[in-house]
């Protein structure tokens, strides 16, 4: 058995963390699929704008659609829907066979929308409308503004993936906005079941302090954090108010672990995947790390559900100076702010595309 076989056999599911119309046409999606585990994909407004700038596989497509009339965010949304969606037929295999649990592709809405909560319900229920996959996650961030946006999309029956958590706090907080949405759906008469995954961002607590901690605590809060979080994940679940919409016919909001490439060179490549696998968990990692993870990759224990020793870590970083609250406020700010530059740079290069292609 190899390594991405064990990951899944120890009950943590593999998901690819791109999306390009290359890998879709070349059978490289597929292959992984048979042949590395992989069960389901993500994929946000950086992945896209490097695959759109990155190639001319895009172009013909670009070229009709502006002879369509469409342009900027329209023309974009159909190009991203057109790959998902063809993604998420790849995967409905994996999503029948498990019953929905696996076999989930993920778009998110405008990073413009971050702190917009009205924008960002109507989006979400316009976005997945638009896409009509099951199989199919719209993603949306775990800020202040996000948290009411979904309980909404859940309430509405939209699968949501929520994005851009970065501590156990701001975890809770995303987990008990779907549980409200499930509750009201409860009482109002409709299915509770409206899965949704809560993703967990690891390696940049680790690039945000680093040369900034002794070296005895180099690439050890990202996992410290993890272990945190799946800790409160794991009380939630033995909660006695998540198992009474679970009684109902709810599904598991499982935990995502995202952003788990090894962005440190001189440490190993498979760092993240190994220290954080955990049964019902999701790991979604670059191909870069899929590959190395496949080739020598090694499985010890899972994750405690107890949380380890992270409590004594995180003391540690405390006492070096850093604030874990202050620092995960500061990191999911920033990163909203990474997906807008990401967002501009892609339309950006759709305009310039768009222009060149109808002229020629």
């Amino acid at each position: 058995m190899n390594p991405t076989a064990r990951l899944q056999a120890l009950g943590q599911s593999l998901w690819l963390d791109n999306i390009t119309r290359r890998l879709l046409a070349s059978g490289t999606l597929q292959g992984y699929i048979d042949t590395r585990s992989v069960t389901g994909l993500t994929s946000n407004p950086t992945i896209f704008d490097h695959a759109i700038k990155g190639s001319t596989d895009y172009d013909d497509d670009i070229r009709r659609k502006v002879g369509e009339g469409k342009s900027g965010e329209a023309l974009f949304f159909e190009l991203a829907l057109d790959d998902l969606t063809r993604a998420a037929d790849l995967f409905r295999p994996v999503h029948e066979r498990t019953h929905g649990v696996d076999g989930w592709v993920s778009l998110e809405v405008s990073p413009l929308l971050a702190y917009d909560t009205k924008s960002t319900i109507a989006a979400a229920r316009e976005l997945h409308a638009r896409a009509a996959r099951p199989n199919l996650f719209i993603k949306i961030p775990g800020t202040a503004e996000g948290v009411p946006a979904i309980e909404e999309a859940i309430f509405a029956g939209v699968p949501v993936n929520v994005t851009l958590l970065f501590s156990s706090a701001q975890y809770v907080a995303s987990a008990e906005a779907w549980l409200r949405g499930i509750e009201r759906r409860i009482e109002a008469g409709l299915s509770p079941f409206v899965p949704s995954v809560a993703s967990l961002f690891v390696s940049r607590w680790d690039v945000a302090v680093a040369d900034k901690v002794p070296a005895a605590l180099n690439l050890k809060l990202g996992i410290a954090i993890a272990q945190q979080t799946y800790k409160a994940y794991c009380d939630l679940l033995a909660s006695p108010r998540y198992r009474a919409v679970m009684n109902a016919g709810a599904p598991v909001q499982r935990l995502l672990m995202a952003s788990t490439g090894t962005k440190d060179p001189k440490a190993s490549d498979t760092l993240y995947v190994e220290a954080l696998a955990a049964p019902l968990t999701i790991n979604t990692i670059p191909e870069a790390t899929l590959e190395a993870f496949a080739d020598h990759g090694k499985l010890g224990a899972a994750l405690p559900v107890d949380g380890g020793d992270c409590e004594a870590v995180l003391a540690r970083f405390r006492a070096a100076g850093v604030d874990p609250d202050a620092l995960a406020a500061r990191l999911q700010t920033e990163g909203a702010a990474s997906f807008v530059k990401s967002w501009h740079e892609l339309l950006g290069v759709i305009t310039s595309k768009s222009a060149a292609l109808a002229a020629a």
